[in-house]
C-alpha cells in the first residue's frame, strides 16, 4: 500500500491497545486477546476526536436517542455508539435493545437500614436477565462485522457460570453465528442452564469449576480458531461500561457518592470505571464516586489481596457459593480491577453464605427480588455502614447484576428452610391446609396479625 493510500484510508476511531507500557496497537477486527507480553488489552478511543463535541452536545444526543426506535440507537448501549464501537456498520449491529434498565429507588429498604438515598440499578431487567447482555451485544456485533469482511470465525465460545453463556447463546442465535459454551457441571442454576440450551448453543457440562472451563475455552480459541467471548476480550468491557453512563444519565448527569458492585471475574468493575473515566474526561460529570466490590467469602481472591494492599495476589480454589456466577478463584480481569479501585478510592468487602441469603430475604420483603450476587453487594453496603465509610446521608447506587428469577432454587430452599448450612432467619414457607374456609380464615387472620400488625 502506498503512502497516499494509507493517508486516504479513514483512520479507526477505536482500537485495541496493550495495558502495559509497550503501547502495542491492534485493529478491532483482529483476532487478538492479549499483548505480546501476555497482558490483557483494552479498547482505546480517539479522545481528541470525541472532545470535539461538547459535554452538553453529548448529553443532548444521548438523551434524544434514549428509548427511541431508530436503529440501533434505541439500545442503551448503541445509543452511545460513538463511545463504544464508532466504526461498526449499523447493519452488523446485533441488538435486542438491551440497557436502559431502571434505577430503582429502594425507599423502604433504605429506610430500614438507615440510607434515605439508596438506589439499585436493575441490570437483570434485560433480555437474558443479566448485565452480560451489555457486553455481548458489542462482541457479537464485532464478530458479525469481521465475518462480513471475510475473517474466518467458525464459532464464538465462552466459559461461564451461567449468565455469560445465556447472553452469548441468545445474541449468537440472533446473528446466525454458531455458539459453544463450557459450563461447570452441576454448579449453575437450572434457569441458567436452559437458556443456552434453548437458544441452540453447543453446551458442554464439564467436570470442573469455572477456572477449569476457562482453561478449556482458552485452548480451543488458541488452537481451533473459535472466537473467545469471555471478559478477557475487552470488547465485552465496552458494552458493560455503559452501566456507568446510564447511571449518570438517570441521575441527571451526576454521580452518587458510592457505587457498589459484586465481583467475580472482575471485568464488570473495570468496565464501570472505564465508563466513569470517559464521563469525567469529556466533562459530562464532575464528581468522582467511590467504588466498592463485594465478593462471596467462598470465592474472595480480590478481598484477600485487598487485605494486603494488593501487594500479593494468589488465585484460590473457589468453594461452592449461592452466588454461583461469581464463584471464581482466578479472575482474569484482576489487574484491571485493582487499577480501577485505586483510581476510585475503592474498597473490597466479603459476605458469608448466611449473610448473602439473609440480606436477600430482608430486601425482598421490601419489594425487591434479588439475585444472590446483589445480596453480596447489599451485605458489602451494610458492612461499609458499620465501618463508618458510608454515611447515612450519602447517595448510594448498588448494581444488581442479574434477575432473581434465575436463582429460584436457592430462594425456595431458603424459605423452605432446606438450604444446607443456613438456618433461615426470615423464612416464608408455604402454608398447606385443606380447602376448608374456617381453617383458612383462622390461619389467614393469625398470619396477618403476627406479620403486619405492630
Amino acid at each position: 500500500m502506498s503512502t497516499d493510500d494509507r493517508q486516504s484510508k479513514p483512520q479507526p476511531r477505536a482500537w485495541f491497545e496493550s495495558l502495559d507500557d509497550s503501547q502495542e496497537r491492534y485493529g478491532l477486527d483482529e483476532v487478538v486477546y492479549t499483548g505480546q507480553r501476555g497482558g490483557l488489552l483494552q479498547v482505546v478511543h480517539d479522545m481528541g476526536e470525541l472532545a470535539k463535541t461538547s459535554a452538553e452536545e453529548w448529553k443532548a444526543l444521548f438523551d434524544s436517542r434514549a428509548h427511541r426506535n431508530q436503529w440501533p440507537y434505541g439500545s442503551g448501549v448503541w445509543g452511545k455508539k460513538e463511545w463504544v464501537l464508532p466504526d461498526i456498520d449499523n447493519e452488523n449491529v446485533v441488538s435486542m435493545y438491551e440497557g436502559h434498565t431502571n434505577l430503582f429507588w429502594a425507599e423502604r429498604y433504605g429506610r430500614e437500614i438507615g440510607i434515605e438515598d439508596l438506589w439499585l440499578k436493575l441490570c437483570g431487567n434485560s433480555h437474558t436477565g443479566s448485565f452480560k447482555d451489555l457486553g455481548m451485544t458489542v462482541l457479537v456485533s464485532q464478530v458479525k462485522q469481521m465475518i462480513s469482511k471475510g475473517v474466518s470465525i467458525p464459532a464464538v465460545a465462552c466459559a461461564s457460570t451461567g449468565d455469560t453463556s445465556a447472553a452469548l447463546a441468545a445474541y449468537a442465535a440472533a446473528a446466525g453465528i454458531p455458539a459453544v459454551v463450557f459450563l461447570p457441571r452441576g454448579k449453575i442454576s437450572l434457569a441458567q442452564l436452559i437458556q443456552p440450551v434453548a437458544n441452540g448453543a453447543v453446551v458442554f457440562a464439564l467436570d470442573t469449576d469455572f477456572d477449569g472451563c476457562m482453561d478449556i475455552v482458552r485452548q480451543v480459541a488458541e488452537k481451533d480458531g473459535v472466537y473467545l467471548a469471555n471478559s478477557m476480550n475487552s470488547l465485552r468491557i465496552e458494552g458493560q461500561k455503559t452501566v456507568g453512563l446510564e447511571i449518570a444519565q438517570q441521575l441527571d448527569w451526576s454521580m452518587p457518592d458510592w457505587l457498589i458492585i459484586p465481583g467475580g471475574n472482575l471485568g464488570n468493575v473495570s468496565a464501570l470505571a472505564k465508563g466513569l473515566d470517559m464521563l469525567l474526561e469529556l466533562g459530562l460529570i464532575s464528581k468522582r464516586p467511590r467504588i466498592c466490590v463485594g465478593q462471596a467469602e467462598a470465592a474472595n481472591p480480590l478481598y484477600l489481596a485487598y487485605q494486603r494492599d494488593f501487594e500479593v495476589f494468589e488465585p484460590i480454589s473457589a468453594r461452592t457459593t449461592v452466588a454461583s456466577a461469581i464463584q471464581i478463584g482466578n479472575p482474569v480481569s484482576y489487574a484491571k480491577a485493582v487499577d480501577a479501585l485505586r483510581r476510585y478510592d475503592g474498597v473490597v468487602e466479603q459476605a458469608t453464605e448466611s449473610e448473602i441469603m439473609e440480606e436477600c430475604a430482608r430486601a425482598d420483603r421490601t419489594g425487591l427480588f434479588n439475585c444472590p450476587h446483589t445480596g453480596v453487594a447489599l451485605v458489602a453496603l451494610r458492612k461499609l455502614q458499620e465501618r463508618g465509610l458510608v454515611k447515612n446521608s450519602e447517595q448510594v447506587v448498588v448494581i444488581s447484576t442479574a434477575h432473581g428469577l434465575k436463582f429460584v432454587d436457592s430462594k425456595l430452599a431458603y424459605h423452605s428452610m432446606k438450604l444446607e448450612g443456613i438456618v433461615s432467619e426470615h423464612p416464608n414457607p408455604l402454608i398447606e391446609l385443606p380447602a376448608d374456609y374456617q381453617a383458612v380464615r383462622d390461619s389467614m387472620l393469625r398470619e396477618i396479625e403476627t406479620r403486619f400488625v405492630d
